[in-house]
């Protein structure tokens, strides 16, 4: 398909962004339904994010042709690799941007609007104003640990290009100081960062993984304490 027309071009990345969207949305109303014990409705909607799926991987295969695979034992394994290599590279690229510019840019918004004069004045004469302003406050908290997360992903897939193009992957180990060593949820990749800390859940900076109450959970996920695990980290050479 000839992309040249930027505005098909663009209207194909809104579309596929659209019916990623759609699924992710649709799953998520799914495990509600389950939840709530309407497991027709929970059929329903994890039927229909399915077919969501095929519809974003239709436009997606118009916007990266290079990565069809239609017959895989007429590759070689050269073809294979630089195949795989440019799915890492198009990941590589979307976490970077996500930790570099997405996600510093919502931080500050979200802290710009928590701190508005006019804003928080307004939100004085309404009903629910501790609520919008608690929104704000969880939302530049979450978008500034998301930007160590994407961080994190990139790092992994970068590794992952590094290997498959005949590199080794650097070796790791987890601190020994419980001063500075970092944890790592299991569930969605949050790292806590002892130097830091996590004020916003009450969590001075300084305190080390062990001494965070048993009931303390992951501020981007909800996952428990348990769900954390120690993170290895590159040895510095």
């Amino acid at each position: 398909m000839d992309l040249s027309n930027f505005t098909t071009h663009q209207n194909l990345e809104a579309a596929f962004g659209g019916e990623s969207m759609a699924n992710r949305k649709y799953l998520f109303f799914a495990d509600v339904a389950r939840k709530l014990g309407f497991a027709d409705l929970a059929k329903l909607f994890r039927e229909t994010a399915e077919q969501e799926t095929q519809h974003a991987f239709a436009h997606f295969v118009l916007l990266h042709p290079e990565l069809v695979v239609e017959d895989p034992t007429a590759l070689t394994e050269e073809q294979k690799r630089e195949i795989m290599s440019r799915c890492l590279s198009l990941a590589v690229e979307g976490e970077t941007y996500e930790y570099t510019t997405m996600y510093p840019e919502f931080a500050a918004a979200a802290q710009k609007d928590r701190d508005n004069p006019a804003t928080e004045e307004f939100l004085k004469q309404a009903k629910e104003s501790a609520d919008h302003a608690n929104i704000f406050r969880e939302a530049a908290h979450r978008f500034g640990l998301l930007k160590f997360v994407e961080n994190y992903h990139a790092d992994r897939y970068a590794e992952a290009l590094e290997v498959l193009n005949g590199g080794k992957a650097a070796p790791k180990a987890a601190g020994d100081d419980a001063k500075t060593r970092k944890w790592i949820c299991k569930v969605c990749s949050m790292i806590y960062d002892p130097i830091a800390g996590d004020p916003d859940s009450g969590i001075a900076p300084g305190t080390p993984f062990e001494q965070i109450p048993d009931d303390w959970h992951c501020p981007i996920c909800g996952a428990s304490k348990k769900s954390f695990t120690l993170l290895e980290e590159k040895i510095a050479a």
